[in-house]
């Protein structure tokens, strides 16, 4: 089902209930989308929905307005326990700003509780409310709401709860999937009725989306709802009114290039994406002492209760790139996105031409711009906090490149690391796995030993002070030579515990079906008997007695494994 129109709310097939149409009125709209027009007769005549139409097309309301009819219809009313609807989406922040469009309708019917479900905060606080208020609606993220779903023994029985539902959303669904919840949906799934209404929406269609929709809906109506005009024919991911830029600058260019335009667009509200949280971290303090009169935000994943701070109060001021490019030009507005490039990664405007139907257009990089890395140098070298920052950021920076989706295209070996580390006003290489054996010979470091930087907070500083005290009475101990502590890169750690991880895994899922917790156990105690014995602490009679008494429940041979493994 294709190039749907929009129209007026009055001229759907099926009426709307007066308490949505005042909501839509006091919210200001007073035409339907082509999402929205496609989706809510389907959704409401109990279809399963499967809908792809590009980011900030008006995709919440085209699941908000039939949850609500949908639920009103119903022949019993919703007890304060008996979940009626779950919307589910990737992130807090589409969490968030679903929960509120919602509340803008809830508010005309009393009768329906809502509630949001995210992380960065104690489960027990949602537990507890949950309890108090119920929820009719949940808005969710997966982590958080498959975690509510094992908390029986907390008092809340939610599998109980949601016996009653008549609606589920996935929103987002490409990204649900890009950022590994694939597990968790199952889990949800498998908590939910099979008699129930499902929609799923997307703005890109993945082999892994359709994989979602076959498991998750029934029989469902497919909707692509494309934007009129040239790029209707050619399936744009975009929406029409939002203008992609890019530019191609150098490693050692780009952040100057990004304050420059920053400065010139200051009346302007502005998203900075950035590869990593690392960089956000380092980044964002960065523009924020260097754009002044301007307030800067840092927000990313790794932050607890800051983030939904922050992003609350970001929204009261005045595939990734395909949804992160669409947080502007929202349901008809006029957006911009600008993409920088290195030279060597120009081949990637071709591929989200062709690839991601996303076409941009050249911006030639800007003239008489301040070099302002100097000035970051200078940050680095008043401030530990700020040098730790930036060598993080630079690591992980490099690390995600390698892992890049789009790798024939971002190839780690073609990275020029001394432009890159000038880029981030480095004051020196550090050491990690991907640098090994290599000259930088363009990349020239500080002079001043770096150990000596101190934290501009009195307290931290104080406290790595204490640690150098401590490693100097060491030192002396060890009769003037370092005590040995095998000094790994930071990333090389976090590749160690990863792959420890992964092992750790593996083991558990190849001995878990054979082996319980107790067998464990039992297998410990005969491990440390056959050292005793091997030691001559105890006798081989001893041991056989004691090892049969204990080995009944295990497979037989297992002593003989113990014995040869000795």
């Amino acid at each position: 089902m294709e190039a749907v129109t929009e129209g007026s709310w009055e001229a759907l097939p099926v009426a709307l209930s007066p308490g949505v149409l005042r909501a839509l009125r006091e919210l200001g709209f007073a035409r339907m989308t082509p999402v929205q027009s496609a989706t809510i007769p389907l959704f409401m005549n109990n279809k399963d929905v499967a809908a792809e139409a590009v980011t900030g097309s008006g995709k919440t309301l085209a699941f908000v307005i039939p949850i609500l009819e949908i639920l009103l219809r119903r022949e019993e009313k919703l007890k304060k326990m008996q979940v009626g609807a779950i919307i589910i989406t990737p992130t807090r922040e589409l969490a968030i700003q679903i929960d509120e469009v919602l509340s803008h309708f809830t508010k005309h019917f009393p009768r329906f509780s809502q509630i949001l479900l995210i992380g960065g905060r104690n489960p027990m606080e949602d537990v507890e409310k949950f309890k108090e208020h119920g929820g009719n609606i949940i808005v969710a993220t997966p982590g958080r709401l498959e975690d509510l779903f094992r908390r029986k023994a907390d008092g809340l029985d939610l599998g109980s709860c949601v016996k009653s539902l008549d609606v589920l959303v996935l929103d987002e669904a490409d990204r649900l999937l890009d950022m590994g919840f694939e597990a968790s949906l199952n889990a949800i799934l498998d908590f939910l009725p099979k008699q129930r209404r499902t929609g799923l929406f997307s703005a890109t269609q993945t082999q892994e989306v359709e994989n979602l929709v076959r498991a998750g809906l029934r029989n469902p109506v497919r909707i692509s709802v494309k934007e009129k005009g040239v790029a209707a024919s050619n399936t744009q991911k975009t929406p029409t009114r939002l203008e992609n830029y890019y530019m191609i600058c150098k490693a050692d260019e780009k952040f100057n290039q990004l304050v420059h335009f920053l400065r010139q667009h200051k009346q302007e509200k502005h998203l900075v994406f950035f590869s990593t949280c690392a960089c956000v971290e380092y980044y964002g303090k960065a523009l924020e002492s260097l754009i002044k009169q301007v307030k800067i935000m840092s927000i990313h994943g790794k932050m607890k209760h800051k983030r939904n701070k922050i992003f609350t109060e970001f929204r009261k001021l005045p595939g990734a790139f395909v949804h992160r490019c669409g947080r502007t030009a929202r349901i008809g507005n006029v957006g911009s996105a600008l993409v920088f490039l290195l030279p060597m990664e120009e081949s990637y405007v071709n591929f989200l031409s062709i690839n991601q139907k996303c076409p941009m257009q050249e911006m030639k990089p800007q003239t008489n711009v301040l070099d302002l890395l100097p000035k970051l140098k200078s940050m680095a070298l008043a401030d530990r906090a700020v040098f730790e920052k930036g060598m993080k950021a630079f690591v992980s920076y490099v690390q995600a490149y390698a892992k890049h989706e789009c790798n024939l295209i971002f190839r780690l070996k073609d990275l020029d690391f001394a432009s890159l580390a000038k880029g981030f006003a480095l004051l020196k290489m550090p050491k990690m796995p991907e640098l090994r054996g290599k000259c930088f010979p363009d990349f020239t470091p500080v002079t001043v030993n770096t150990d000596s930087i101190s934290f501009k907070d009195k307290n931290r500083e104080k406290q790595r002070q204490k640690q150098l005290e401590q490693q100097r009475k060491d030192r002396e101990e060890n009769g003037g030579k370092k005590k040995f502590i095998k000094n790994k890169a930071w990333s090389k750690q976090k590749a160690k515990r990863e792959k420890k991880k992964k092992v750790t895994a593996k083991r558990k899922h190849e001995e878990g079906s054979d082996i319980e917790d107790e067998d464990m156990e039992e297998l410990l105690n005969d491990t440390r008997l056959l050292k005793r014995l091997k030691k001559g602490k105890i006798s081989e009679e001893e041991f056989e007695k004691r090892i049969t008494s204990s080995q009944s429940r295990l497979k037989a041979g297992t002593v003989a494994d113990l014995q040869s493994e000795g």
